[in-house]
């Protein structure tokens, strides 16, 4: 290859190489078990954080799935300049614990960081008293599962939330201690459903699920679907309408799908 070759091919591959460094990308934070209605409202906050302009979309949804627009803004996408922050709301009238927001930040280039922190809370008016409660980001995993005692989740729910465009899965259990056995699979102990029920969740709907029924003393929680968050909620003083994240619950990891089997 002579010297003339040898620098076009030079050019050509910093060519190729430079729009792979530039290339764009979209981090997604998700902000789960919004508050609305007559007695309850819920903000999501976003402050950049560098030293840029950043294009950010808040993506609300009922807990149907539905999408739900900004109250006061026609677009769900806009700027935010450097060191800027700002608050927002959705648009829900209806009582509901199950809105839950997607938030898209647009990362221009391959070197660069995110740059925008996202936060949120729920305050709901009871008996004449203000009760706010911090809503953080939580991050979709595939297949999450929960299998518990009940015995200190008193009144606590579960909040499943599909935040893919596909339909998710869930498998309720509720036993009241029994255990089985399964020949072939050594010790192991399962529990026994005195109920049991198993759902489908639309694409981007979320569900709530209780931990205690008609007595019983475990439940578990099986999902199946490609994006889904859980969290436990736990009622605050006493009051059902509001809930604050219980971060010492841990899920557990993907479990594996059998084919034809929920």
């Amino acid at each position: 290859m002579n010297r003339v070759s040898l620098a076009l091919a030079i050019v050509v591959s910093g060519l190729q190489a430079g729009p792979a460094a530039e290339q764009e990308r979209v981090v997604e934070s998700i902000v789960p078990a919004l508050a609305y209605g007559p007695a309850c409202w819920s903000a999501v906050e976003l402050r950049n954080l560098g030293d840029r302009a950043v294009t950010v979309e808040v993506e609300g949804h009922r807990s149907s799935g539905a999408l739900v627009s900004l109250v006061g803004r026609p677009r769900n996408a806009f700027r935010l300049s450097a060191g800027e922050r700002g608050s927002y709301r959705l648009e829900i009238e209806e009582e509901t614990t199950g809105a839950w927001v997607k938030v898209r930040e647009r990362v221009p280039s391959a070197r660069l960081s995110p740059v925008i922190a996202v936060s949120a809370t729920s305050e709901c008016t009871v008996a004449n008293q203000l009760r706010v409660v911090a809503r953080g980001v939580a991050f979709p995993t595939r297949n999450p599962w929960f299998s518990s005692d009940v015995t200190e989740l008193h009144g606590g729910l579960i909040s499943f939330i599909n935040t893919s465009e596909r339909a998710a899965k869930a498998a309720a259990c509720y036993s009241s201690g029994g255990l089985y056995s399964v020949p072939g699979r050594g010790t192991e102990l399962f529990p026994i459903c005195s109920t049991a029920f198993e759902v489908q969740i639309p694409p981007f709907g979320s569900r709530e699920f209780p931990v205690e029924r008609d007595g019983s003393s475990h439940f578990s929680l099986k999902t199946f679907g490609d994006a889904i968050v859980l969290e436990m909620l736990r009622p605050v003083e006493a009051n059902v309408r509001v809930y604050a994240v219980d971060s010492s619950i841990k899920f557990g990891e993907e479990v594996t799908i059998r084919p034809g089997k929920l």
